[in-house]
């Protein structure tokens, strides 16, 4: 809800920490109970998960879709429904054989896509092979203030962080599917707090549930720990490994006053 004329809303953000599967229709229909639980809740916003539309165990191309595809369709009639803003990962074709890593953020009417800049091209894993790099920053307006996005291993990369900050944005958006593996979890709040700090701003992550992944001979792809980090750092609210929603609401007075203490240019 907003606050009086002239000040920062409060709005009630969520994210919804689960395993998606091999199958965008089972993916679409978790994407609807989860609404309906955020909804629920009285949340306003709602994160799900990088690559929502099906997992990375799966091979991406043939399930890539245009914005205008029954699958972000189909996300934009879950928003309506549940009269959420929702934020979601999709995989859309990149036109080289490769797909983008989008994260769509609709609120059934507006329809907002950022390409995931930064990939994860790191330890064993080269996701360039299969993945276009994205170009351009994205921010846009709602609920009474500005909302970025960004996806995962962006979080490595403390100037987009502070570029959203730049471009006004108080409350940024961070679909995942953080791998967990040894000190997956410390690296992983460390950086959301550090880009939290970075950015001035609340962040909302939603990463993939722990949960092995049975079609992936038993590997989670996620590390849970789905998180809303506050403009200074500070960790507002948490998940641990399995499924689960977190919701919470966030005053974004509060990035008021942390520039004012931290100017920063």
């Amino acid at each position: 809800m907003s606050a009086s004329s002239g000040q920062a809303p409060t709005v009630r953000v969520a994210a919804a920490q689960f395993r998606s599967t091999r199958d965008p229709e089972e993916n679409l229909l978790a994407v609807e109970r989860w609404a309906r639980r955020a909804a629920d809740h009285g949340s306003q916003l709602l994160v799900c998960p990088e690559a929502t539309m099906v997992n990375f165990a799966t091979k991406l191309a043939p399930f890539a879709e245009p914005l205008d595809g029954p699958f972000v369709t189909r996300l934009r009639q879950i928003a309506t429904d549940s009269a959420l803003w929702l934020v979601a990962g999709v995989f859309e074709p990149s036109g080289d054989g490769r797909v983008f890593n989008t994260a769509v953020a609709t609120n059934g009417q507006e329809l907002h896509a950022y390409r995931k800049i930064n990939l994860y091209d790191a330890h064993s894993s080269q996701e360039s092979r299969t993945v276009a790099p994205g170009q351009e920053l994205v921010t846009f307006n709602a609920l009474g203030t500005t909302i970025g996005l960004s996806t995962c291993f962006d979080v490595r990369v403390a100037e987009q962080f502070v570029a959203l900050r730049r471009a006004g944005a108080k409350l940024l958006c961070v679909p995942a599917s953080w791998q967990d593996g040894p000190a997956k979890v410390e690296q992983w709040s460390l950086l959301i707090r550090s880009r939290a700090m970075d950015a001035q701003a609340f962040l909302v992550t939603a990463d993939q549930s722990a949960n092995p992944a049975r079609d992936d001979g038993g590997r989670p792809l996620g590390a849970g720990h789905s998180m809303v980090a506050g403009p200074l750092g500070e960790v507002v609210a948490e998940l641990g490994g399995e499924d689960g929603l977190l919701a919470t609401e966030v005053d974004l007075a509060e990035v008021d006053r942390a520039r004012q203490l931290v100017p920063l240019r």
